[in-house]
């Protein structure tokens, strides 16, 4: 069991996040019921304004203007980012990758988990609160509910009424809005697959291929369902991390936190009261950090697994705290062993740079250096050798001994690319066929290479050659090994 989960247990949700459904079983006898199952009850939350709540709308903006923008921007005559996969090119601003150059990809995804884990260890689910696209396409649902419908009061009054002509017409802007931005978000997605304005030019003249707009559906449904309609349940019961992100938090870890020992025994109050004399603490019970909370949890009941790490119940209660003249950070961000020993921010953060963290800072550091410095550095040129298997070895003309091979040839530059083949590797080893190969800007192109050696020149048995692939007028050159077989 992790540190923090032994020091603080997770506890469920706040119970006015559900209702409870009863099932009472056909016994002929009338027996009373029992409860088999919770019906998820819709949570509106609050609209909210504070530090924590700009640096969520800043996210959401910033990610979505890469998103969206991202497709639609030109390197020289082609979309800067472009995972061409029927041609097996991808394009990612002045590279062309090809699939061998997977290794790239690995390293990415290896960058990110680390990454993962350093933020974790540091101040827990950051990602999940401020920049999973699950958090902000429901955000950005949220925001158009709000402005539709009202705000958490309006909505609610709204969700009980019956269905008047009001309520028909809001709840359907609301999701003819939903789904004009599913369907962008589900064109911009394959727009990163195909060449977004050949897409577009399609989807306006009709000659749109039935993949793509499989594909356009399919992300738009995901997006329509997930941010609309599902929302905290991905978070809470679809999304792994959520279980397993308290392995990563340790004592030191910043993590959203109410101050059982300053807020308790919480109650209401007015403000000209003196909350000493009436033996109560800090908090007014004012539930303000249940109603802004994106998944519907009570965080003065500790830590819960459901918590993203918003946020937004930090400022609710800042919120409340300046209007009752009481001193912000009841719920704050703060360490477990912060809080425990009342640790001030300072000693706090300086714990923050700790053994675990400073290693997995080192090691990502590195491997982002590694890998753009592998991505500068590399050979704009791939080879691929593979041998005839029609003609393993023949006698030709003249006595010579012939093996066959084609190689593929692929230009990782958008010019063209004029290459010249050459084998080493034998005493008289030849180049029978064509020397000089032209190929297009990131194209890659099959030519048959014949090699040849003097009848009787080495022994039978297989012997290692090398083809050497240099560009004319260019520094980039490969050497790929393979073998010429001679017939016992």
């Amino acid at each position: 069991m992790p540190p923090a989960a032994r020091s603080q247990p997770v506890k469920p949700a706040a119970s006015t996040a559900r209702k409870t459904i009863p099932i009472v079983p056909d016994t002929g006898g009338g027996g009373e019921g029992e409860s088999l199952y919770a019906a998820q009850k819709t949570i509106h939350p609050r609209a909210i304004a504070g530090r924590f709540a700009h640096w969520r709308l800043a996210l959401v903006v910033l990610t979505q203007l890469v998103f969206y923008g991202l497709p639609w921007l030109e390197w020289g005559q082609r979309q800067m980012v472009l995972f061409d996969l029927g041609a097996r090119r991808f394009y990612l601003f002045g590279w062309v990758l090809y699939p061998q150059d997977f290794i790239y990809l690995t390293g990415l995804l290896v960058v990110s988990a680390l990454s993962l884990f350093l933020f974790t260890a540091v101040a827990g689910r950051l990602w999940c609160g401020f920049a999973c696209p699950q958090t902000v396409y429901t955000e950005i649902f949220l925001w158009i509910e709000h402005h539709v419908e009202g705000d958490r009061s309006a909505r609610l009054r709204l969700e009980a009424s019956p269905w008047t002509r009001e309520k028909i017409t809001k709840k359907s802007l609301k999701h003819l809005l939903w789904l004009a931005i599913a369907l962008w978000t589900g064109f911009t997605f394959v727009g990163y697959f195909v060449p977004i304005r050949e897409l577009g030019a399609g989807i306006l003249h009709g000659a749109i291929g039935g993949w793509a707009v499989f594909w356009v559906l399919f992300y738009a449904f995901a997006t329509y369902g997930n941010a609309g309609f599902m929302r905290e349940q991905v978070c809470k019961y679809m999304c792994p991390y959520a279980r397993f992100q308290s392995a990563m938090f340790d004592r030191d870890t910043l993590i959203v936190q109410y101050d059982g020992q300053r807020g308790e025994p919480r109650g209401p109050r007015s403000k000209s009261a003196d909350p000493a004399a009436l033996q109560l603490g800090a908090c007014i019970d004012c539930t303000l950090c249940v109603q802004v909370c994106p998944t519907g949890i009570d965080i003065r009941d500790g830590l819960q697994y459901e918590c993203i790490g918003c946020g937004l119940c930090i400022d609710a209660c800042n919120g409340v705290m300046d209007k009752m003249h009481y001193p912000r950070g009841l719920i704050r961000l703060a360490t477990q062993n912060g809080m425990a020993g009342r640790w001030s921010s300072a000693r706090m953060l300086r714990r923050v740079l700790r053994p675990r963290v400073l290693v997995y800072a080192t090691v990502l550091a590195a491997l982002c250096v590694a890998l753009l410095g592998s991505l500068a550095l590399r050979t704009p040129l791939k080879v691929d050798v593979v041998r005839d298997r029609a003609a393993l070895s023949r006698i030709v003309a003249g006595g010579r001994l012939e093996n066959v091979y084609r190689l593929q040839i692929m230009n990782a530059t958008e010019v063209p690319q004029v290459y010249r083949i050459a084998a080493r590797g034998i005493e008289g080893l030849a180049v029978a066929s064509d020397e000089r190969v032209e190929v297009a800007p990131a194209e890659s192109r099959w030519v048959a290479v014949r090699l040849q050696i003097p009848y009787g020149a080495v022994e039978p048995g297989s012997h290692t050659v090398y083809f050497d692939i240099q560009a004319e007028g260019q520094a980039a050159h490969v050497a790929e090994k393979s073998v010429f077989l001679v017939p016992r």
